[in-house]
């Protein structure tokens, strides 16, 4: 059915349309969404965390300012192109980065400014945590936050009335709800995917273990309550509509979805939410997350557990270094065709360069290269030294050059894939790429696909972001019929007939891309000696 102008300016009119908006690390987005599920307006906002006191942190009066900057501007984007005035919607949902620590007392007041997921200054809560729980406590869940507060004595623990993340204060603050989806939950405390709730064992290990401290509150008082994608998560109260939108335009009594973390709404945003599927995310850094049918054997370091919006337990690799060392050679490239007086287009350059590498030989042709601009924690490494390294027999051309940097691109990340699909025999289908490695048509899929030995897809669509994701969800939670799941309803409703390329491996390149890490694991005490001696 081909939508026209006037059909979009009554949906808005009648409160047909659904928002997601998404507080991002560098930008705030706002997509309105119509009722064939694509975006019809948007707005943003940017922004940057400060360090204060040592803490990675945004002030409270950033955020807010932030979401009516964003809102306002996706409102105006209504206003110009359809000529209305934004009233009425049929649900809004909320997502933000996941994690951090967000507590407040009886009165709702912040205790202590809101401690982003990028601080590192929870070390000895993570490591005595994961080993009472035996379950993978990363460093910027909110329970890790948490204990490392008790473990240094914080006075403001005491006061502790509520504890939540960023998305659910914003969503406390409109609703009055004190709720939570289940894909972000997973990012405070562990989950039992059984019973779709926090890990009632873990949370009783949690209040043995503070009890000589005497506190006031018990751990699932504080916390906020779990709910999945579909169920509804309250209204916008008179209060919340003028937070939201500062022109008094937006009436209150509008559905909100449960507000979810980053990584669901790029699984929704990916339709990769049903088992056996997964998501590669490959830009400065890069993460991959795969839906699993049932619970790893042990704990890895290496390996990151979360949910899917629906309580699917999702494994997750996440590594610091992907393609900046790649786009640094891109920019030699690029010097020196200006030296040689020849003017070229970047996007060209990239095409020229990545297409080049497909000549190369399966395995590099004998050459290694690290791309670690920073440290890299899944191979153990605090700091990073970028490195290119061959022998005099190594096959040193430009394919193999180009090649062993997309290569090692994807390094680590396959290091922690490994673990997954090697040592623990999961299965995945069919990967969805998105991010900046798959720009150039084909290649980073063709690589990709050989480092993990799955079909990896790249939709048209995959440029929209979390924020359309969270769009999702609420259209999800207001149009759904009964009994369809979230993935039916994606499946059907959202992505069916979208246009998408699916490349599968190529057995050369599985074995060429085997080769290669074979040489990048034992090459591995040169980059420490690099990190050692090269200061």
């Amino acid at each position: 059915m081909n939508t026209t102008i006037n059909d979009i300016k009554n949906s808005i009119i009648n409160g047909k349309t659904v928002l997601g908006i998404e507080l991002g690390s560098t930008r705030i987005k706002s997509v309105l969404v119509g009722q064939d599920n694509t975006p019809i307006a948007s707005g943003s906002h940017d922004w940057e965390n400060s360090y204060v006191d040592n803490i990675w942190t945004y002030s409270l009066d950033d955020v807010w300012k932030g979401i009516q900057d964003s809102y306002k501007n996706m409102a105006n984007d209504v206003k110009e192109k359809y000529g209305v005035t934004l009233e009425t919607i049929g649900a809004i949902g909320f997502s933000a980065m996941m994690h951090g620590y967000m507590v407040f007392n009886k009165a709702g007041e912040l205790l202590v400014p809101f401690r982003t997921w990028r601080n590192t200054i929870t070390e000895k809560a993570s490591e005595e945590l994961t080993k009472l729980f035996n379950y993978h406590i990363p460093q910027r869940w909110s329970i890790a936050h948490l204990y490392q507060a008790i473990l240094n004595g914080e006075e403001h623990v005491t006061d502790i009335s509520f504890q939540t993340t960023l998305e659910g204060y914003v969503h406390w603050k409109l609703t009055g709800e004190k709720v939570i989806g289940i894909g972000e939950a997973s990012g405070m405390f562990p989950i039992d995917i059984n019973t779709k709730n926090y890990n009632s064992k873990m949370i009783e290990q949690f209040d043995e273990l503070v009890a000589s401290k005497n506190f006031s509150w018990k751990l699932k008082d504080i916390m906020p309550k779990v709910l999945l994608a579909g169920e509804n998560a309250g209204v916008l109260t008179a209060e919340g509509a003028k937070l939201l939108d500062v022109t008094g335009n937006l009436k209150p009594g509008i559905p909100l979805c449960p507000p979810e973390g980053d990584a669901g709404t790029g699984m929704v945003a990916t339709n990769s939410v049903a088992q056996r599927t997964g998501n590669v995310s490959a830009g400065t850094s890069v993460f991959a997350m795969i839906v699993l049918e049932k619970e790893l054997s042990k704990v890895y370091d290496a390996i990151d557990l979360v949910t899917t919006p629906t309580g699917s337990l999702v494994a997750m690799v996440h590594c610091n270094n992907c393609t900046s060392d790649l786009n640094a050679w891109v920019n030699i490239f690029k010097e020196f065709s200006l030296a040689m007086g020849i003017d070229v287009n970047m996007d060209n350059l990239f095409a020229t360069l990545y297409n080049k590498a497909l000549e190369g030989d399966p395995d590099c042709g004998g050459l290694l290269a690290y791309n670690y601009f920073s440290g890299e924690h899944i191979t153990n490494f605090e700091e990073g030294r970028p490195l290119f390294v061959r022998t005099p027999e190594s096959k040193f051309n430009l394919a193999n050059f180009i090649r062993v940097n997309l290569f090692t691109s994807l390094g680590a990340l396959k290091t922690g894939l490994d673990i997954l699909l090697k040592d623990e025999g999961v299965k995945v289908d069919e990967m969805l790429g998105h991010g900046g490695l798959f720009k150039t048509k084909e290649v980073g899929q063709k690589i990709m696909a050989a480092a993990i030995n799955a079909p990896v897809s790249v939709m048209e669509t995959a440029g929209e972001g979390g924020a359309w994701g969270m769009a999702l969800l609420a259209a999800y939670m207001l149009n759904k019929t009964e009994n369809e799941t979230l993935e039916e309803y994606l499946t059907n409703k959202v992505f069916a007939g979208k246009v998408g390329t699916k490349i599968a491996p190529a057995p050369n390149d599985i074995k060429g891309f085997d080769e290669f890490m074979k040489r990048y694991t034992n090459g591995l005490p040169i980059e420490r000696a690099a990190v050692d001696n090269l200061k």
